[in-house]
């Protein structure tokens, strides 16, 4: 999404510095926002936050990947309804993406839509203080470090007379 916030920018920033170096040497590949990913059986292409393959097709094409294993989307008031609906409508009929996850810009907050080995999805949400699971990539943090140097807009208060 172009034109997002900070927190938007620098969260997407902290899961590719995280990401990445976990990688390195597995074979897999960890992409920012500016490759599209192919919506498998479709012409249509998304651009996620970060995509992350293992599948040696993707290096058929320069231009994109189709088979991801792991899409990270960080949400925003404009886009948080897509991506949790529609969005995750299309991503999830690839057999090969295990985890979508979404990460609020504006709490510290995670949610991560996760296949199963029965190829069920199920919600796991993690909040402050929580260990994070991204088993499609053999990762485990603290939520913490996903939101390092992230600063939260402190809500306004309203006194009432």
């Amino acid at each position: 999404m172009s034109g997002g916030t900070q927190n938007h920018s620098a969260i997407a920033g902290n899961f590719l510095a995280i990401i990445k170096p976990h990688l390195r040497g597995s074979g897999c590949k960890t992409y920012n926002s500016d490759l599209k990913v192919n919506i498998l059986n479709t012409p249509n292409y998304t651009y996620p936050d970060l995509s992350v393959t293992c599948d040696p097709r993707d290096n058929s094409s320069p231009q994109y990947i189709t088979y991801p294993c792991l899409i990270v989307e960080v949400l925003s008031d404009s886009t948080e309804a897509d991506d949790r609906g529609k969005k995750f409508e299309k991503y999830r009929r690839n057999p090969n993406l295990i985890d979508y996850v979404l990460v609020s810009s504006d709490e510290m907050a995670i949610d991560i839509y996760h296949r199963n080995d029965a190829g069920d999805w199920l919600i796991l949400s993690y909040r402050s203080g929580d260990r994070v699971e991204l088993k499609s990539i053999g990762l485990s943090l603290a939520i913490e470090q996903f939101y390092e140097e992230i600063v939260f807009e402190q809500p306004s208060c309203i006194y009432y007379a």
